[in-house]
């Protein structure tokens, strides 16, 4: 124990020492000089506004300002932007980010996505109108024929036209409803009368 005692006040163990925290300080700086060379300590890249361009221009001003970018997949349309326009991005404009970040970009649809007609036949009005609703459809107008089901929904109408349940549609189209208003049909008279 007393050598040890003796090696450790000993010069040789002493100048060791400080050769030792010499060179690692010298590499801790050296480390640090390069860490801050590799990767633009303190330089940023300010991310451009993107919304509401398109993707040739988004391209352009991500390429000026040496940063990536990746698309996600589409969003529900927004009608406020143009189709296939930039409708969000991440990080936000404005941001600090490195140079070669990658920012994240969400691109409005063409347009709504399609929906299926419910079988809304022999259903009423009411009923009709909240299955409508759920997938995104709605009812611009109804108009009644002479059927005996008051309010009952015998046909249904888009842009004029007659459709049919299983018929596929854009999202918030707009449909009418051609429905009974509760008087028996002359057809029906007749028949019945006949026999």
């Amino acid at each position: 124990m007393r050598n040890f005692l003796k090696f450790l006040t000993s010069k040789s163990f002493l100048i060791q020492l400080v050769l030792a925290l010499v060179v690692s300080v010298l590499l801790v700086i050296g480390a640090m000089q390069w860490l801050k060379a590799t990767t633009n300590h303190g330089k940023f890249v300010e991310v451009p506004d993107l919304a509401k361009l398109s993707v040739t221009e988004m391209r352009s001003i991500i390429d000026q300002s040496k940063l990536r970018y990746e698309v996600l997949d589409s969003a529900n349309y927004n009608p406020s932007y143009p189709r296939f326009s930039i409708i969000d991005q991440t990080p936000r404009a404005g941001s600090k980010v490195k140079e070669s970040r990658k920012i994240y970009i969400t691109v409005n649809p063409s347009g709504y996505k399609k929906v299926t007609i419910p079988n809304i036949i022999q259903v009423t009005q009411r009923n009709a109108s909240s299955m409508l609703k759920a997938v995104g459809l709605e009812v611009e107008r109804v108009t009644y024929v002479d059927e005996l089901g008051k309010d009952m929904v015998y046909n249904i109408k888009y842009k004029g036209k007659y459709i049919v349940p299983g018929d596929k549609l854009p999202k918030t189209s707009k449909i009418e409803l051609v429905c009974g208003n509760g008087n028996i049909t002359p057809r029906a008279e007749v028949k019945a009368e006949s026999e």
